[in-house]
Formats: C-alpha cells, structure tokens, sequence
C-alpha cells in the first residue's frame, strides 16, 4: 500500500516535471523563431508563471513583482473575453501593441492548458515583421504539436 503510494507520488512528479521541461522546450522554440521575439512564458489560469524564457541579450522592461501583476490582468481580460465567445467563437489570440513592446497572449486547446504570453520588440529595426503570421503559421502549429 505504501509503495503503491509513492509510486502514483512519483508518476505524478515526473508528469508535472516532464510537463514543464515541454514548456521551457517549447518556449525556446519560440524564441528561436525570430529575433524580435523578447519573452515566451506559460501562465496557469491563476496568472502564475510556470515556465518562461527571455531572449539572452534583452533587459526586461517589467520587474518581477510587475510581471505578476500584469499576467494576472492578463487572465482577468481573458476571462472577459471568454463571455462572448457564444456569439463570437472560440478566442485564438489576443495582440496588444504598447508604444514599447507587442505583447500576444495566445490560449491553448482547453481552460486547464497553460496560456501563452510571447512579446515582440517594437521598434524600427523590425519593420516588415509581421507577427500575426508569426504567431498563425510558427506559433500555434508548435502549441499544436
């Protein structure tokens, strides 16, 4: 019975743990893509952060605390939108242009997935970046995947 016990412990350990290696994998996948891609990070349906990557040379704009913060408005505005989704449908992705940085909150297949946040430089050195595309042909076929 004890044994039995630590080992459903242990498969439950290891899932979690292969669950969010998937997710730092995958979050270097996306920075991978193109070089205007700052941040690749999963929240839970809480706004706590579960796994995350910043592009090596880059200083984040928000501090910890801050971070927290706004992927928590992030799930509250997600949630909001949920409420048309009735009439509307299924909510894909979200983009949000700050005069700093584009910020694309993306939701999986069903509520109990992880949401994707991916952020964009916003400057001159990547005009002609479309990130729409980025996100429909690149992004989703990986969270696809």
């Amino acid at each position: 019975m004890f044994l039995g016990r630590i080992l459903r412990t242990n498969m439950m350990t290891n899932q979690v743990i292969s669950q969010e290696s998937k997710l730092h994998h995958i979050c270097e996948q996306i920075l991978a893509l193109d070089s205007s891609v700052r941040f690749a990070g999963f929240i839970n349906n809480m706004g706590l952060i579960i796994a995350y990557r910043y592009r090596d040379d880059l200083n984040p704009l928000l501090k910890t605390k801050e971070c927290e913060i706004s992927f928590i408005d992030t799930v509250l505005r997600m949630r909001i939108r949920k409420d048309m989704e009735p009439r509307l449908g299924k909510v894909i992705y979200s983009l949000t242009l700050y005069e700093k940085v584009k910020r694309a909150t993306i939701l999986r297949n069903n509520e109990e997935d992880p949401i994707l946040i991916v952020s964009f430089d916003n400057n001159n050195r990547n005009v002609g970046i479309d990130h729409e595309s980025l996100i429909l042909f690149e992004i989703l076929p990986l969270l696809s995947y």
